[in-house]
């Protein structure tokens, strides 16, 4: 059988917030394919760009395996992939042209070749995998081998013929994701993602998926690769990888990288039974929603089955913008769900988006106001991002400027006209910060004087910061106030 070289196309090197924090994971999506082509007596291996310095080092990978297949592969469960920037498309065009001169037929599949793939064909691509791509992949690469002009009926791919773009129909999302593999794991250089991991945090987490999909509306996700169709792994299909991650592995902890995690009716209590009776003990963190986690008996097994840190898509302070997104969730519910998680010794963390159209300074005082109260364990801010294939794309199209992605995971650029230039959301997001690690210094100060049995030295550590949070949080707060004096 042909031999296949699979990448992806992000590279830690051209990110320059993520490089600095040192917790990288590796390509899950790549893995799974990989895993299904083996299984189907293909020869294949792995170029991992997570640590290369350029795409230039693609042409020694390939000199070495001679594949007759160059696959792009892109991990659609890590959001930095789903964010397309702007340095890794350049890096995958790079490397699309390098391996087409070097004799590969090359195949690509990821959110922003779905998105664009019109481009990536004109860009040096031979076919564009449309969405969840491993059925695809098996079936594109068995009608090559056999009949390289047997293709155009295969759903899911877009091809030119005679220099003009061709698409296919749609192909359905896989159901029974326990067909699947396992990853191909063994692919890795695992080492390399263990010392960094142990470098940044002093423990080593691995990524891992649980469902495909998220049945959710908000208006302004997009879904190019599993789309609003939930589908989810067998508990026991799940204890199977994490047994075989800890004893090859040896990992600490699992970020399960679902968009919603646990949301099949019985599958939290089930995976909870299933890690005690197999005596797996690990951390983990999920990605959820508010009004996911009101039910004591659903938090009670997250917690039992390890779940340290629950990610909630908060969004805003603000019921008004929460509405306006489409985000079918409640004030209420986040301030109820964040109490449960700190009863039950989940550490409850926040994604905050601001600049969604018509967001006011009386919505951002709410959300500021929402973090202050509630003080997550972590918070992570971002600007609203336009991305084809969403309602919120649609209408902010006519306002977007001629940038349409950022160029690194830290740009934080906002690419529509709104109420504030985007110069203010990036000083929003520099003050926020400030702002909460102020607070949690002063929640911390105050527990010295109310709960001075349970004193730690973190607790004195992060008490005596405010001492440096203060004054800064002042200074940011009036950089912030003076751009907003200049564009009322």
């Amino acid at each position: 059988m042909s031999k296949i070289l699979f990448t992806h196309s992000y590279f830690l090197q051209f990110d320059p917030k993520q490089r600095e924090l040192g917790q990288p994971y590796p390509p899950l999506g790549t893995l799974y394919a990989a895993a299904l082509m083996r299984q189907n007596g293909y020869n294949v291996s792995l170029f991992d760009t997570m640590f290369s310095q350029s795409a230039q080092e693609l042409k020694q990978a390939i000199e070495k395996d001679r594949p007759r297949f160059f696959v792009i592969y892109d991990d659609g469960f890590n959001y930095l992939t789903k964010m397309c920037l702007t340095n890794m498309r350049e890096a995958a065009f790079e490397m699309c042209k390098l391996a087409r001169e070097l004799g590969c037929t090359v195949i690509v599949s990821s959110s922003d070749s779905t998105d664009h793939y019109e481009t990536y064909l004109h860009e040096g691509a031979d076919f564009v995998l449309i969405g969840e791509a491993e059925a695809t992949l098996l079936e594109l690469i068995n009608t090559i081998q056999n009949d390289a002009d047997a293709y155009q009926n295969i759903d899911g791919i877009a091809f030119l013929q005679n220099g003009s773009v061709k698409k296919t129909p749609a192909r359905s999302v896989l159901k029974n994701l326990d067909e699947l593999p396992l990853p191909a794991w063994d692919l890795v250089d695992m080492e390399s993602y263990r010392q960094s991991w142990l470098k940044s945090k002093g423990y080593f987490s691995l990524n891992m998926s649980t469902t495909r999909g998220c049945p959710f509306k908000c208006n302004w996700c997009a879904k190019p690769i599993y789309g609003s169709r939930y589908n989810s792994r067998s508990p026991e299909h799940v204890v199977k990888e994490l047994k075989l991650l800890r004893d090859q592995y040896q990992m600490d902890h699992i970020w399960f990288c679902d968009d919603i995690f646990g949301l099949k009716p019985g599958w939290l209590i089930e995976f909870a039974r299933l890690v005690k009776q197999e005596d797996l003990n690990f951390s983990y963190k999920i990605q959820t929603r508010a009004d996911l986690l009101l039910q004591d008996d659903q938090i009670k097994a997250l917690a039992a089955s390890g779940c340290d840190n629950a990610w909630i898509g908060a969004e805003s302070g603000s019921q008004r913008i929460l509405d306006a997104m489409d985000k079918g969730t409640t004030i209420e519910q986040i301030y109820t769900a964040t109490r449960l998680l700190k009863k039950n010794g989940i550490k409850p963390s926040f994604f905050i988006q601001f600049g969604y159209l018509g967001e006011t300074r009386e919505d951002i005082a709410l959300t500021i106001q929402m973090i202050n109260e509630l003080l997550p364990y972590e918070i992570g801010i971002s600007v609203s991002y336009p991305l084809p294939g969403t309602v919120f794309y649609q209408k902010v199209k006519a306002a977007m400027q001629s940038k349409t992605n950022w160029t690194d995971s830290d740009e934080m650029a906002l690419m529509f006209s709104n109420t504030y230039p985007p110069a203010f959301y990036k000083q929003l997001h520099r003050y926020v910060h400030q702002n909460y690690h102020k607070h949690l210094a002063k929640n911390s100060l105050m527990k010295l004087f109310t709960d001075p049995l349970h004193i730690t030295a973190n607790t004195v550590k992060k008490a005596l910061s405010i001492l440096y949070y203060t004054p800064v949080t002042f200074v940011e707060k009036l950089k912030l106030s003076q751009l907003e004096r200049a564009t009322s």
